[in-house]
This record gives structure tokens, C-alpha cells and sequence, in this order.
């Protein structure tokens, strides 16, 4: 099995399981001020986790208010999505950032978020970074480290979302946090095992099946067919599929159904 260059001594060789279980996990609280993005309260009933903008690239108080109380009646566990300064980029144009930057808007961000749930009497499972921020820190032991610490710091018990097996799951695991190893169900991947870039016309799953499949076997099986046409190991602790496209909702509905119709138990990484 070719594993990826990138990846750390997080991602271990385990042994095929007796009965699989995932979170489905989605990116919501994206919409600013006059602007509506995603549908966020009909995909809610269909997810486990939820990754609340908090917003640097998109999201903005009363966004971010409405979408905890929401997670909260849905009984959804919820998580900080810090990402870089770019509400035009929706954050996901890389930056030059330094790790100690990385830092301060994490923790600015991720402080933001804690606020309101806990002003809404909730308590936050994990932290996601965002976008162009996530895809640097996969690869970037430094910035990882930055992100990861900035965690720590703020909530030792916060569970940290990274790409699977990336520099981020591995920061955070030698920081102390748990850790969950994150595969995407609308993105293709390289032969060392990150995301295409979304500047490729190949990025994006189009297909609903498609992407069911691939989820199934990074689930069942812990690999994935990279555009390369290698086979690359992968943890799937949790799914990301996105609430901003077109047939969004759709989609999250069929995911769930299939996942549970092929005997998957679907629920929050905490528990």
C-alpha cells in the first residue's frame, strides 16, 4: 500500500473493523451580513459535527449566533472553522503567514466561537481551520504546531479535525489533543495524499455516486484512488461534505442514508 510522503506517524496500520463508525461533519455559519450562503438548518438533521465560520472568511456575529443555536436544536456537536483574513478568497487564497500569526488567529477565532456557545449554554467539541489555512497546515510542521498549540491553549479537551494522516493531526497528537483524521467526500486527491487544488478542473466529485463510493471505501477499506490512479492510505475518522452547493442538501441526505443502509454508524467523533 503506497502511503503519502506527507504524512506523519499519525496515521497507523489498523486492522479491519468489526463494525465502522464515522461523523459526518459540515462547513455552515458561512453566510455575511445581507448574504445567504448554504442552507443550513435543512442539511443540520443529516450531520453529526458542524464547523461554525467565525468570521475571517465569511461568517459574522449574528451569523455565528444563529448557527450555534441551531446546532444546538439539532443536538449537532459543534466546532470552531478558523480560516485565513480573506472574506473576498472565502479563504481559501493562500497567505505568506508566519506561525505566530497562525496562532493569534486561531486562538482570536476560535475564542469568538466560544463565546457564543457557551453563552448559549453549549459546549464545543473541536476546531477545524478552514480552507487554505487547513491545506497549508497539512503540509506545515510549523504552522501545525502553531495551530495545534493554540488549541491546547485554549481547551485541552478540544478534539482537532485535520486532514488525515496530515502535519496537523500529527501536531496535534504530540501537543496531547485528540485527534481526528478528516476525508472529504467532494474532493479528489493527489498521490501524496492532499486535496487537489480547487484550481484544477478536477477538484470537485460532480457525481453523487462517485462520491458515496469513495466514501464507502476510505471508510470500510482506509484507502483512496488518487488522480495519479495510486492507491493511498487514509484514516476516515470523520467525513466533511459541504453545505454551500447546489445540491447540497441533496446530497447530505443521500450520504447519510447510504452510510447507514451499508451498516456504517454514523455519530459526533466525541462520542
Amino acid at each position: 500500500m503506497f502511503v503519502a510522503p506527507f504524512f506523519c506517524a499519525a496515521l497507523a496500520a489498523k486492522g479491519r473493523a468489526s463494525v465502522f463508525r464515522v461523523d459526518l461533519n459540515c462547513d455552515l455559519g458561512e453566510s455575511y451580513g445581507a448574504y445567504k450562503l448554504g442552507v443550513d438548518e435543512e442539511i443540520l438533521p443529516y450531520v453529526t459535527s458542524v464547523n461554525i465560520a467565525c468570521g475571517f472568511h465569511a461568517g459574522d456575529p449574528g451569523i455565528m449566533r444563529k448557527t450555534v443555536d441551531l446546532a444546538l436544536k439539532n443536538k449537532v456537536a459543534i466546532g470552531a472553522h478558523p480560516g485565513l483574513p480573506d472574506l473576498i478568497g472565502f479563504g481559501r487564497r493562500n497567505m505568506a503567514i508566519s506561525p505566530q500569526e497562525a496562532y493569534d488567529m486561531a486562538v482570536y477565532q476560535i475564542g469568538a466561537l466560544a463565546g457564543f456557545v457557551k453563552a448559549q449554554g453549549g459546549r464545543m467539541q473541536h476546531v477545524k481551520p478552514h480552507g487554505a489555512l487547513y491545506n497549508m497546515a497539512a503540509k506545515s510542521k510549523d504552522l501545525a504546531r502553531a495551530i495545534a498549540e493554540a488549541v491546547y491553549k485554549i481547551d485541552p479537551e478540544l478534539i482537532l479535525f485535520g486532514l488525515s494522516g496530515s502535519e496537523l493531526v500529527c501536531a496535534g497528537e504530540s501537543m496531547g489533543l485528540r485527534t481526528a483524521h478528516e476525508v472529504f467526500a467532494d474532493r479528489t486527491y493527489q498521490e501524496d495524499g492532499s486535496l487537489t487544488p480547487r484550481s484544477h478542473p478536477d477538484a470537485l466529485i460532480a457525481g453523487h455516486e462517485q462520491a458515496v463510493v469513495q466514501v464507502i471505501r476510505m471508510v470500510q477499506e482506509g484507502r483512496v484512488t488518487s488522480q495519479q490512479a495510486t492507491e493511498v492510505a487514509i484514516q476516515a475518522d470523520t467525513v466533511c461534505i459541504h453545505g454551500d452547493g447546489a445540491a447540497a442538501l441533496a446530497f447530505a441526505r443521500h450520504i447519510r442514508e447510504v452510510l447507514e443502509r451499508s451498516g456504517i454508524v454514523v455519530q459526533s467523533f466525541s462520542k
